[in-house]
């Protein structure tokens, strides 16, 4: 066998037809070098000075559709190109086909926006493990089904949008199964996502209150049986769920300015809340335990999709106090977190501070402060009174004119670096994978060096896979003071990892249990330029250039397309180094 190329070697190596004619053990290595130009790339923003320029264009009323003329693309007076499709699907989505940038083209956006939210959940999560006989005692341990569960409804739900802003919460109201130690674990992450997908296009505050009764975050966050404090023992209230859901579900650590910029006084951030307002609203978080009424031990799965109910000998009844409020004594546990809930809601803060990371989950790392400030301002009021209408949230995130001005989207600090997960699910979803079993065995993907370094559901901690204000050390990001989120798990190891893992999924999928549709690339193999001109429309919008397209170009033209399967070589070339080129792994 060859051996690799020396680091001297992939250095030298410039040109993707040069990485293509590697021996195999080489050429993963080679192309991942030549993804890890991604890491000089991307735009950001730090949390508390964002720095993208202003938005050009008028940027309109808080959450509008974008229905009148001169508006967004997508109007009668400014119809779609193909491009802008799939520029905004690749926001608005996990991955879009060739037929859905079509559909798209010719609905416009407010259409296409509209029937998203009118669809239902194509099927719940929980649903499809009792379905596959997950429920069975040999399953009580374990997680298995959950990863399952999860590939399936990524790739496969219709309700394209739910999946990719339920993704997102996921990503800022964190329940991971790493953290989960329960009995059917699988059963409670799989209603926990199923909550998130619920409320995607409902209201914030119900979102609230939903998972902060779900056994999933009570395990994760471990107030789950939390008791009031024992004057005898000295014990106190559990205080990490008081504390995280402040500090990264409602208001954040410190005072925001309706523009996302931080609130200061002497000099210093004004802080949002202090230690005496954890201890306080941790005293809510008392006396919630499993509902296991009308079952005996042990418990079957169904406990774990019941919203948690009161232990009262446990429950803590005296008064409350945090962030300038007081819950009376004698308040009944419900009431108390209803107006626990109330009162994080209706912070000045929560608009802002739940805006701001959504525009960096789906758009933008540095999205301006008027970007922050129109969206923020939707959040808190959809037009019509309503605080917290996830649906006003989306279309004023996705319809600013920031978000569709392709000279927005020109400036070096736009964009964002698309996650390793999302990665796969563009080419899963575009090259319409399914599971010949309906198995759906992807299997977690947390490993850096042998698969993607990141997996739905399986953050490390609390905090996700990524700090919102992230910074890449020592780089040009740092030295213009923006965030680059995602590359807080962006490795020279991790770059190899997503190529090799990616390489294998694609020429897998051609015959394995998990299949791709290539039957519209494999007709255009003999044609590297129209092969490749579909591929940079459907997953990268558009966005390779010239010069990288002549690279790639050169690859896949020194696989002969007359050989034993040569159209599939052809093709997966293609497929592969579209998606290891910088222009790809960096949406704009």
């Amino acid at each position: 066998m060859n051996a690799p190329p020396t680091p001297q070697e992939t250095q030298a190596l410039t040109t993707a037809e040069e990485a293509a004619n590697l021996p195999l053990p080489g050429r993963s290595a080679a192309l991942s070098a030549l993804g890890a130009a991604a890491l000089a790339a991307c735009g950001g923003g730090s949390d508390d000075s964002p720095s993208t320029p202003g938005t050009p264009g008028n940027p309109g009323s808080p959450g509008d559709p974008g229905d009148g003329p001169g508006d967004n693309p997508g109007t009668p007076a400014t119809p779609l190109t193909h491009e802008e499709s799939a520029r905004f699907l690749a926001q608005a989505t996990l991955g879009a086909s060739r037929a859905d940038i079509e559909t798209l083209t010719s609905k416009g956006l407010a259409t296409w926006l509209n029937e998203q939210f009118a669809m239902p959940v194509s099927m719940r999560m929980v649903d499809w493990l009792y379905a596959k006989g997950l429920d069975a005692e040999e399953f009580r341990f374990s997680q298995r089904g959950l990863d399952n569960a999860l590939w399936r409804t990524l790739i496969t739900s219709p309700d394209a949008l739910r999946q990719r802003v339920a993704l997102a919460l996921s990503e800022i109201c964190v329940a991971s199964v790493l953290g989960v130690d329960s009995s059917y674990r699988q059963f409670a992450l799989a209603y926990y996502y199923d909550i998130l997908q619920t409320h995607a296009f409902g209201n914030y505050r119900q979102l609230l209150e939903d998972i902060s009764l779900s056994p999933a975050m009570g395990y994760y966050l471990t107030y789950r049986g939390n008791a009031k404090a024992n004057p005898k023992t000295g014990s106190q209230p559990d205080e990490n769920y008081a504390r995280e859901l402040m500090q990264l579900f409602t208001i954040g650590l410190v005072q925001l300015q309706p523009d996302g910029s931080t609130q200061t006084a002497n000099g210093q951030p004004v802080e949002t809340y202090k230690q005496a307002d954890v201890s306080g609203l941790a005293r809510v978080f008392t006396g919630w335990d499993l509902d296991t009424s009308g079952y005996a031990n042990p418990y079957p799965p169904e406990v774990m999709r019941r919203p948690m109910v009161q232990v009262g000998n446990r429950y803590e009844s005296g008064a409350k106090s945090f962030l300038g409020s007081t819950i009376a004594a004698g308040t009944g546990a419900l009431d108390a977190l209803n107006g626990a809930l109330d009162t994080l809601f209706a912070h000045p803060n929560l608009p802002v501070f739940i805006a701001r990371q959504m525009i960096q989950r789906l758009v933008t790392s540095n999205p301006s402060p008027a970007y922050v400030a129109r969206v923020a301002a939707a959040f808190a009021n959809n037009g019509q009174g309503v605080r917290g209408d996830m649906q006003a949230l989306w279309r004023a995130i996705l319809l600013d004119p920031e978000a569709r001005d392709p000279q927005a989207a020109a400036n070096p600090t736009f964009g964002k670096l698309r996650e390793p997960m999302v990665r796969l699910l563009n080419w899963a979803r575009a090259c319409q994978v399914t599971s010949v079993s309906d198995a759906w065995a992807v299997g977690d993907l947390s490993d850096p060096g042998t698969r993607l370094g990141q997996s739905p559901l399986r953050s490390p901690s609390v905090f996700n896979f990524f700090r919102p204000g992230y910074v890449p050390p020592n780089t040009a990001l740092a030295a213009q003071g923006l965030a680059g989120p995602e590359f807080q798990i962006t490795t020279e190891v991790s770059i190899a990892g997503y190529v090799n893992f990616m390489q294998q999924a694609i020429a897998n999928a051609a015959s394995g249990d998990l299949r791709a549709d290539y039957s519209s690339l494999l007709a255009l193999a003999g044609d590297s330029a129209a092969l490749l001109a579909e591929l940079n429309l459907v997953l990268a919008a558009g966005a390779l250039s010239a010069p990288t397209l002549a690279q790639i170009q050169g690859a896949v033209d020194s696989l002969p397309f007359a050989a034993t399967d040569g159209a599939r070589n052809r093709t997966f070339m293609a497929l592969l180094l579209v998606m290891a080129a910088p222009e790809y792994i960096v949406q704009k």
